[in-house]
């Protein structure tokens, strides 16, 4: 909203300073700052309001040490984190932009389905919270309408070289302007491959072009429940998720102004992507709000953001992936969550092959997911979460580096 009162006032008034907004460099610095602001300061307010309404954790007793002592430690913090992004993105972003208002419609649809679920853990008292098939129906929800917007919406496009102007690339001399045209494409990146891209339309061959949205839906569908549901299992230690979800944000920050700019994406060599960079305001707010966050859920944590943040920061995840034609990099860049979601489901699959088998169950790790493993070897949480930071902003700097590895 703000940068349509200084486009204004720049234009009717010639107001100095006003033009400044016009920079998404200024615009989203602004909104990590306000990011920032909002979660520190009403943070300390949400937690006492949290508490006065009695909205602790219930503590399952798990055997891990100092978990007890976290029982009662309030939750639904997710609420700040949302807060802190919605907020600097309706001030500071246009509103007008297909991306934004895709990234807008993700954060409130997901947080309403973690705001569910917590709310009947907590004051329904039900430990198992929104049944498992409700959650799952509002994340494939989701993915349709993620998926059908990038495929079908006039506005969601890449920029190619148009045939014509193909020969004066090639001809050093020539004078003749490039001519590039905006095209709706299923076009993707892909990492280490020589020309970076693979289109959709390879998976099936055989298929009409015309039919390739559905397959391009059903990824869509499988990945954002997938990284949705890994960021949530990461949520289990103090301060694990909100680093590596602000790890990740920033990753895609960079990500998503390189292909909004045609300077950066030509010298890349990568997809340009028109419209992208009011993206890049909503991916500081994300990263502010998920830095502030950890002033209040580091260890010892006062709050926990409960599923209203996980399922929130994990769907925005995915979905910015996408937007930025980014979504066959989330192996890589999202790592620690897949490692996270993959051994539950090892340590699951195995314990129930052994039982049948030998009619006992065995493990494979000490406790799943892997960061409770780690908990059991007595080693304490904060090296925990510090060394998966670790790891997760040296799969941020590998993500990156594939712009330039063919």
């Amino acid at each position: 909203m703000l940068y349509y009162l200084f486009d204004y006032l720049d234009k009717q008034f010639d107001l100095i300073g006003a033009g400044v907004f016009q920079y998404i460099s200024f615009r989203a610095g602004m909104a990590a700052f306000l990011s920032l602001l909002i979660t520190i300061t009403f943070g300390e307010q949400l937690i006492n309001v949290l508490r006065k309404k009695q909205v602790g954790e219930e503590i399952r007793d798990l055997g891990l040490k100092g978990q007890l002592q976290k029982k009662g430690t309030p939750t639904m913090g997710g609420i700040i984190i949302i807060a802190a992004i919605l907020v600097p993105t309706l001030l500071f972003a246009k509103l007008d932009n297909v991306y934004v208002i895709l990234l807008i419609t993700a954060t409130c649809w997901l947080g309403l389905i973690g705001f569910l679920d917590d709310y009947i853990k907590v004051f329904k008292k039900n430990k198992e919270g929104l049944a498992g098939r409700f959650k799952i129906i509002g994340q494939i929800g989701l993915g349709l309408i993620v998926g059908l917007t990038l495929q079908f919406n006039d506005n969601v496009v890449v920029r190619e070289v148009a045939t014509a102007s193909l020969a004066s690339i090639t001809i050093q001399d020539s004078e003749d302007p490039i001519e590039y045209k905006e095209v709706k494409s299923t076009k993707t990146t892909l990492p280490f491959r020589k020309n970076n891209e693979f289109d959709y339309n390879a998976i099936f061959p055989f298929l009409s072009a015309h039919y390739t949205w559905i397959v391009y839906v059903l990824v869509v569908i499988v990945i954002v429940t997938a990284v949705s549901n890994g960021a949530n299992m990461t949520d289990g230690i103090d301060g694990l998720a909100a680093g590596i979800s602000g790890i990740i944000g920033l990753a895609l920050a960079i990500l998503a102004y390189l292909s909004g700019r045609v300077d950066f994406s030509s010298y890349l060599n990568i997809m340009y992507i028109p419209n992208l960079g009011e993206l890049v305001i909503f991916c500081t707010a994300f990263v502010g709000a998920c830095l502030g966050f950890l002033w209040y859920n580091a260890y010892p944590a006062q709050v926990f953001m409960g599923d209203t943040g996980s399922l929130t920061l994990g769907g925005i995840i995915a979905v910015v992936a996408f937007a930025v034609r980014k979504e066959l990099l989330i192996p890589v860049l999202c790592g620690v969550f897949l490692v996270e979601n993959f051994s539950v489901i090892l340590q699951v699959s195995y314990f129930k092959y052994t039982r049948k088998k030998f009619g006992e169950g065995r493990r494979i790790f000490l406790m799943a997911p892997l960061h409770h493993h780690y908990q059991k070897k007595n080693i304490h949480e904060a090296k925990i979460v510090t060394r998966f930071w670790i790891v997760g902003i040296l799969l941020a700097i590998i993500t990156l580096a594939t712009l330039k590895l063919r």
